[in-house]
Protein backbone atom coordinates (compact mmCIF):
# COMPACT_ATOMS: atom_id res chain seq x y z
CA UNK A 1 0.00 0.00 0.00
CA UNK A 2 1.11 3.56 -0.76
CA UNK A 3 -0.18 6.28 1.53
CA UNK A 4 0.11 10.06 1.48
CA UNK A 5 -0.94 12.49 4.18
CA UNK A 6 -1.27 15.98 2.71
CA UNK A 7 -1.22 18.91 5.15
CA UNK A 8 -3.59 21.58 3.79
CA UNK A 9 -3.31 24.79 5.79
CA UNK A 10 -5.64 27.38 4.26
CA UNK A 11 -8.42 25.58 2.39
CA UNK A 12 -11.78 26.70 3.88
CA UNK A 13 -13.04 23.60 5.69
CA UNK A 14 -16.66 24.63 5.06
CA UNK A 15 -16.13 24.33 1.32
CA UNK A 16 -17.05 28.02 0.99
CA UNK A 17 -14.85 28.83 -1.96
CA UNK A 18 -15.32 29.25 -5.68
CA UNK A 19 -13.84 26.95 -8.30
CA UNK A 20 -12.89 30.09 -10.24
CA UNK A 21 -10.31 31.14 -7.62
CA UNK A 22 -8.64 27.91 -6.49
CA UNK A 23 -5.21 29.52 -6.10
CA UNK A 24 -6.48 32.49 -4.07
CA UNK A 25 -9.63 32.46 -1.98
CA UNK A 26 -9.64 28.65 -1.92
CA UNK A 27 -6.33 28.60 0.00
CA UNK A 28 -4.30 26.92 -2.77
CA UNK A 29 -6.90 24.24 -3.36
CA UNK A 30 -5.49 24.19 -6.89
CA UNK A 31 -2.31 22.50 -5.67
CA UNK A 32 -4.12 20.30 -3.15
CA UNK A 33 -6.44 19.04 -5.89
CA UNK A 34 -3.54 18.58 -8.29
CA UNK A 35 -1.64 16.54 -5.72
CA UNK A 36 -4.65 14.32 -5.03
CA UNK A 37 -5.22 13.75 -8.73
CA UNK A 38 -1.53 13.05 -9.34
CA UNK A 39 -1.41 10.52 -6.51
CA UNK A 40 -4.11 8.38 -8.12
CA UNK A 41 -4.34 8.91 -11.86
CA UNK A 42 -2.68 6.79 -14.51
CA UNK A 43 -3.36 6.69 -18.23
CA UNK A 44 -7.01 5.58 -18.37
CA UNK A 45 -6.89 4.09 -14.88
CA UNK A 46 -6.42 4.81 -11.16
CA UNK A 47 -3.82 3.55 -8.71
CA UNK A 48 -5.90 1.17 -6.64
CA UNK A 49 -3.08 0.52 -4.13
CA UNK A 50 -2.90 4.19 -3.10
CA UNK A 51 -4.63 6.04 -0.25
CA UNK A 52 -4.56 9.78 0.37
CA UNK A 53 -5.57 11.71 3.49
CA UNK A 54 -6.01 15.46 3.14
CA UNK A 55 -5.70 16.94 6.63
CA UNK A 56 -7.39 20.34 6.56
CA UNK A 57 -5.99 22.41 9.40
CA UNK A 58 -8.31 25.10 10.71
CA UNK A 59 -8.68 27.60 13.52
CA UNK A 60 -10.37 26.99 15.84
CA UNK A 61 -9.31 23.34 15.74
CA UNK A 62 -12.83 21.88 16.29
CA UNK A 63 -13.52 22.89 12.69
CA UNK A 64 -10.64 20.84 11.28
CA UNK A 65 -11.53 18.13 8.78
CA UNK A 66 -9.86 15.20 7.13
CA UNK A 67 -10.72 13.75 3.75
CA UNK A 68 -9.72 10.13 3.16
CA UNK A 69 -9.58 8.77 -0.38
CA UNK A 70 -9.24 5.00 -0.81
CA UNK A 71 -7.96 3.94 -4.22
CA UNK A 72 -9.63 0.55 -4.58
CA UNK A 73 -13.07 2.09 -3.90
CA UNK A 74 -12.62 5.51 -5.44
CA UNK A 75 -15.00 6.77 -8.14
CA UNK A 76 -15.56 10.02 -10.05
CA UNK A 77 -11.92 11.21 -9.82
CA UNK A 78 -10.65 12.81 -13.01
CA UNK A 79 -7.16 14.05 -13.94
CA UNK A 80 -7.95 17.78 -14.04
CA UNK A 81 -7.59 19.91 -10.94
CA UNK A 82 -10.93 21.72 -11.32
CA UNK A 83 -13.08 18.59 -11.23
CA UNK A 84 -10.97 17.18 -8.39
CA UNK A 85 -11.41 20.43 -6.46
CA UNK A 86 -15.16 20.20 -7.11
CA UNK A 87 -15.19 16.64 -5.72
CA UNK A 88 -13.39 17.76 -2.54
CA UNK A 89 -15.50 20.92 -2.20
CA UNK A 90 -18.71 18.91 -2.52
CA UNK A 91 -17.50 16.53 0.19
CA UNK A 92 -16.80 19.41 2.58
CA UNK A 93 -20.14 21.10 1.91
CA UNK A 94 -22.12 17.88 2.32
CA UNK A 95 -20.34 17.04 5.59
CA UNK A 96 -21.51 20.22 7.34
CA UNK A 97 -23.39 19.23 10.48
CA UNK A 98 -21.95 15.72 10.60
CA UNK A 99 -19.99 14.89 13.74
CA UNK A 100 -19.00 11.45 12.49
CA UNK A 101 -17.31 10.21 9.29
CA UNK A 102 -19.45 10.85 6.23
CA UNK A 103 -18.97 9.12 2.86
CA UNK A 104 -19.61 11.81 0.28
CA UNK A 105 -18.95 9.57 -2.72
CA UNK A 106 -17.56 6.06 -3.19
CA UNK A 107 -14.10 5.86 -1.67
CA UNK A 108 -14.16 9.43 -0.30
CA UNK A 109 -14.92 10.05 3.38
CA UNK A 110 -14.96 13.30 5.37
CA UNK A 111 -14.58 13.33 9.14
CA UNK A 112 -13.82 15.76 11.98
CA UNK A 113 -10.10 15.88 12.67
CA UNK A 114 -7.66 16.43 15.49
CA UNK A 115 -4.69 17.48 13.33
CA UNK A 116 -1.84 16.78 15.81
CA UNK A 117 -3.27 13.40 16.81
CA UNK A 118 -4.09 12.40 13.24
CA UNK A 119 -0.58 13.33 12.21
CA UNK A 120 0.93 11.32 15.09
CA UNK A 121 -1.17 8.29 14.18
CA UNK A 122 -0.02 8.43 10.57
CA UNK A 123 3.62 8.82 11.58
CA UNK A 124 3.37 5.75 13.81
CA UNK A 125 3.31 3.53 10.73
CA UNK A 126 6.57 1.59 10.36
CA UNK A 127 7.04 2.76 6.75
CA UNK A 128 6.42 6.48 7.39
CA UNK A 129 8.68 9.32 6.30
CA UNK A 130 8.51 13.11 5.94
CA UNK A 131 8.92 14.65 2.50
CA UNK A 132 10.92 17.85 2.93
CA UNK A 133 13.61 19.72 1.01
CA UNK A 134 16.06 19.24 3.90
CA UNK A 135 15.85 15.45 3.73
CA UNK A 136 18.14 12.77 2.39
CA UNK A 137 17.76 11.33 -1.13
CA UNK A 138 14.54 9.41 -1.71
CA UNK A 139 16.35 6.71 -3.65
CA UNK A 140 18.44 5.86 -0.58
CA UNK A 141 15.48 5.54 1.79
CA UNK A 142 14.71 1.95 2.79
CA UNK A 143 16.23 0.20 -0.24
CA UNK A 144 13.99 -2.56 -1.51
CA UNK A 145 10.85 -1.21 0.15
CA UNK A 146 7.93 -0.83 -2.24
CA UNK A 147 5.31 0.44 0.24
CA UNK A 148 5.35 3.72 2.12
CA UNK A 149 3.46 6.30 4.17
CA UNK A 150 4.60 9.82 3.25
CA UNK A 151 3.75 13.17 4.83
CA UNK A 152 3.84 16.13 2.44
CA UNK A 153 2.75 19.75 2.89
CA UNK A 154 0.80 22.01 0.56
CA UNK A 155 2.61 25.12 -0.80
CA UNK A 156 2.85 26.44 2.78
CA UNK A 157 5.47 25.20 5.22
CA UNK A 158 4.37 22.96 8.09
CA UNK A 159 3.38 24.91 11.20
CA UNK A 160 5.69 24.94 14.24
CA UNK A 161 3.29 22.53 15.96
CA UNK A 162 3.42 20.16 12.99
CA UNK A 163 7.22 20.35 12.88
CA UNK A 164 7.31 19.47 16.59
CA UNK A 165 5.15 16.40 15.97
CA UNK A 166 7.19 15.39 12.92
CA UNK A 167 10.51 15.76 14.74
CA UNK A 168 9.25 13.92 17.83
CA UNK A 169 8.14 10.97 15.70
CA UNK A 170 11.71 10.23 14.66
CA UNK A 171 10.73 9.42 11.07
CA UNK A 172 13.25 9.96 8.29
CA UNK A 173 13.36 13.26 6.41
CA UNK A 174 13.37 12.49 2.69
CA UNK A 175 13.78 14.73 -0.36
CA UNK A 176 13.00 13.98 -4.00
CA UNK A 177 15.78 16.20 -5.35
CA UNK A 178 17.84 19.38 -5.16
CA UNK A 179 15.18 21.75 -6.50
CA UNK A 180 12.09 23.18 -4.84
CA UNK A 181 9.10 21.48 -6.47
CA UNK A 182 5.33 21.85 -6.29
CA UNK A 183 3.51 19.46 -3.99
CA UNK A 184 2.00 17.58 -6.92
CA UNK A 185 5.44 17.17 -8.51
CA UNK A 186 6.80 15.72 -5.27
CA UNK A 187 3.91 13.23 -5.16
CA UNK A 188 4.58 12.27 -8.76
CA UNK A 189 8.30 11.77 -8.09
CA UNK A 190 7.58 9.49 -5.14
CA UNK A 191 5.14 7.36 -7.11
CA UNK A 192 7.65 7.07 -9.96
CA UNK A 193 10.46 6.00 -7.60
CA UNK A 194 8.33 3.23 -6.13
CA UNK A 195 7.02 2.20 -9.57
CA UNK A 196 10.64 1.69 -10.58
CA UNK A 197 11.34 -0.32 -7.44
CA UNK A 198 8.42 -2.62 -8.18
CA UNK A 199 9.51 -2.91 -11.81
CA UNK A 200 13.06 -3.84 -10.84
CA UNK A 201 11.90 -6.39 -8.27
CA UNK A 202 9.62 -8.02 -10.87
CA UNK A 203 12.33 -8.36 -13.52
CA UNK A 204 13.98 -11.78 -13.77
CA UNK A 205 17.59 -11.90 -12.61
CA UNK A 206 20.50 -12.46 -14.99
CA UNK A 207 20.73 -15.94 -16.39
CA UNK A 208 23.82 -17.99 -15.77
CA UNK A 209 25.10 -20.37 -18.39
CA UNK A 210 25.76 -23.96 -17.38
Amino acid sequence: MRRFLLLAHRVPVSGAFTLNDLAGGAGRMDEVARAVSTAFTLSNDLRRETEVTVLLVAEPSPLARRIDLIGHRLRYLNPDERSTAALLKNALVRSIGFSRPFESSPGLTVAPADPPEDLRAFLARPDAFWLTESGGPLGEWAPGRTEFSAVVSDPYDPTPEEVTVLDASGVARVSVGPRSLRTSQVVDAVQLEFDRREWRSARPGPRTSS
